[in-house]
């Protein structure tokens, strides 16, 4: 709840060790300047009785501090909810993913409490025992924390990166703007000129260190499918497409790991004015938000340090290769997948060489026949498969970015042909849910069984038990050493 926070004193020893553990889950308000940071921060360290502590940047703002200048707020790396029994504290963890998933700009709470079956009245209340904030105040901070970004970091016009921040018109940004930072949109962008920000569009996200960046790369790189996806020595480059705002938006995207604790983002035109859902894509995507510490602590001894769980941009995407990919090799998997690309894929103009065409839509294979993928090299299983999930797929729970992954698993099971293993691999990287263990993996089986007699079903579950709650890592880890 938004009480778990460190005592004064402890926080306060954070701040003091420029903790980068703490990035994203402590912030510091000084009340000398009205300004709040992140722990990392580098500017002079402020006096004891000066410093009020928050765990979230919506509690920050809404005590009346700016965002600091220098650590950049809107960079941090997020706290990741934890699951949980209490049904309202789930309640509330599912409405602030529906909020930072919302692209509407005249979104209302009482949109979210239809949402989640509830009345205004319950949400509000459960929504401040746990985040310490209202939803629309969480919201505000989202969105102005983005345009800030937006503004530092591109060469959008500032009216664009009003409509790309979730505002519903200029008039209203500016006036957001200047209540919360008491700073013109304009101001804010000359400062960050003059303080050397770059004139080209590129984002900035932070992590935690460490960052496997080496075995990140090296899980994606197997499974780059032509057309779609390039890994280089420090970089991805792949297109998609995405919805934002109800409209459709298509290009491509690069991530290039250039220094420490940061991930750099370049995008193409056409996907600029959807940059508000994307980044978080992009940060579950790249697992920026996890937390490495309590990650080895989980795995034990072997484990790589800043190990990561890559998830995807795509979750139809993510489904159909999770499909493909049964009792098959990564190679053969990637080689279908290929092949589904240059069928069924729309080309994508102007995109970098490799990524010249988008993944298939539900849309699309939802329509197709079974002869039409067969013909591919792909099974008649496998095809029937891939249809009936693209024409459940506007109707499934695993489509959607809120809800519970619970839900997902039981509607995706009952698809012909994706059974539990599917399920719990599709929960791993398409949900990025850090505690799923795929039942039945057969190097899984034996890597838990030593060098004993391969463990029965039930007995193979316990064995993992020892990794929770981070068993979708394990099974990385597993996988990594078998």
């Amino acid at each position: 709840m938004f009480t778990d926070l460190l005592p004064p004193d402890a926080a306060y020893a954070a701040l003091q060790a420029h903790d980068a553990r703490f990035d994203g889950r402590l912030y510091v308000g000084v009340t000398s300047t009205g300004v709040y940071c992140r722990p990392v921060c580098r500017v002079r360290l402020p006096r004891r009785e000066n410093c009020r502590f928050f765990p979230t940047a919506a509690q920050a703002e809404a005590a009346a501090f700016r965002p600091c200048m220098k650590c950049r707020p809107e960079l941090a790396p997020r706290a990741l909810p934890w699951t949980t029994t209490d049904a309202s504290r789930t309640l509330a963890q599912q409405a602030a993913a529906w909020l930072d998933a919302c692209d509407d700009a005249d979104a209302s709470v009482e949109d979210l409490a239809r949402h989640l079956g509830i009345t205004s009245r319950h949400l509000r209340r459960i929504f401040q025992a746990e985040h310490g904030v209202s939803p629309l105040q969480y919201l505000q901070t989202r969105r102005l924390l983005l345009a800030k970004a937006l503004l530092t970091d591109s060469v959008l016009p500032v009216q664009e990166v009003a409509y790309a921040a979730g505002f519903a018109s200029l008039r209203r940004f500016n006036a957001a703007f200047v209540e919360h930072y008491r700073l013109q949109p304009t101001a804010l962008r000359r400062a960050g000129r003059e303080g050397g920000a770059a004139a080209a569009s590129r984002l900035r996200l932070a992590y935690r260190a460490p960052y496997d960046v080496d075995g990140v790369l090296a899980f994606l790189a197997p499974r780059a499918v032509a057309g779609v996806e390039v890994v280089a020595a420090r970089s991805v480059t792949r297109s998609l497409a995405l919805t934002h705002a109800g409209q459709r938006h298509a290009g491509w995207v690069s991530v290039s790991f250039e220094r420490a604790g940061e991930v750099s983002v370049a995008l193409s035109p056409s996907l600029w004015p959807a940059v508000g859902s994307l980044l978080p894509l992009l940060r579950r995507w790249l697992d920026l938000d996890a937390d490495p510490d309590a990650i080895a602590a989980a795995l034990g001894e072997g484990a790589v340090p800043g190990q990561r769980l890559p998830g995807c941009v795509d979750r139809f995407e993510l489904a159909v290769r999770a499909v493909l990919g049964q009792q098959v090799t990564v190679a053969a998997a990637r080689t279908l997948a290929g092949r589904f690309v240059e069928r069924f894929g729309e080309p994508l103009p102007d995109a970098p060489e490799g990524c010249g065409r988008l993944f298939p839509t539900p849309e699309r294979i939802a329509v197709a026949t079974r002869d039409d993928i067969a013909s591919l090299g792909i099974i008649g299983r496998r095809a029937d498969s891939l249809i009936a999930l693209a024409q459940a797929w506007p109707t499934l729970a695993f489509a959607r970015r809120d809800g519970t992954p619970e839900a997902a698993a039981e509607a995706l099971t009952q698809i012909p042909g994706i059974g539990p293993w599917t399920a719990g691999y599709m929960l791993m990287r398409g949900w990025s849910w850090p505690d799923a263990f795929p039942p039945g993996d057969v190097v899984l089986r034996k890597a838990l069984s030593g060098d004993g007699p391969p463990l029965p079903p039930k007995a193979y579950l316990a064995a993992a038990e020892r990794y929770r709650p981070f068993r979708s890592y394990a099974v990385l880890h597993l996988w990594r050493h078998a």
